[in-house]
């Protein structure tokens, strides 16, 4: 699988197996021949409901974890500063993994700048490795870019065919 070098160094699959919409039940057969077949980039968040599944199957599949890059997301309700980390570390707890390789702000809603720092703890303090933005318009992109020690290594932009 090819990848990506981040602006944060980190490196990420350029393709990914995401479960959004997939029961617990399909996560625990579908994921384990999405990694069978080479995906190492595994996409989920906690409005997927899934987590717990997603980290059973990274735990169990026999790839080492330095080896599986790992995306979670969290909601509006999880954005100010006081609940993000506390909901980072729920994030953790679920997925059963000391860390995650991603994170991201899934909507651009709610009080994202002041959660921002929250994420940011969360690299320094090893809980993550790479933070980043999904579904973000420029407007809103700029305003975590006026707050921000560390930038965005992901805008995730959803397209379809």
């Amino acid at each position: 699988m090819q990848s990506l070098t981040m602006n944060d160094g980190h490196r990420i699959p350029q393709i990914g197996f995401g479960v959004f919409q997939m029961t617990s039940a399909e996560v625990e057969k579908h994921l384990p021949e999405a990694i069978a077949a080479g995906y190492r980039h595994i996409d989920t968040a906690n409005a997927y409901f899934n987590e717990v599944v997603v980290g059973k199957v990274v735990r169990e599949c026999g790839v080492p974890r330095k080896e599986l890059f790992v995306t979670s997301k969290l909601f509006p309700q999880s954005y100010p500063y006081e609940q993000c980390g506390q909901d980072i570390d729920a994030t953790l707890e679920r997925l059963g993994l000391d860390y995650l390789d991603l994170l991201l702000f899934h909507q651009p809603y709610g009080d994202y700048v002041s959660g921002w720092k929250a994420m940011e703890e969360a690299v320094r303090a090893g809980k993550v490795r790479s933070i980043g933005l999904s579904n973000f318009p420029m407007h809103k992109i700029q305003q975590i870019l006026d707050v921000a020690e560390i930038e965005p290594a992901v805008l995730q932009v959803e397209i379809n065919p």
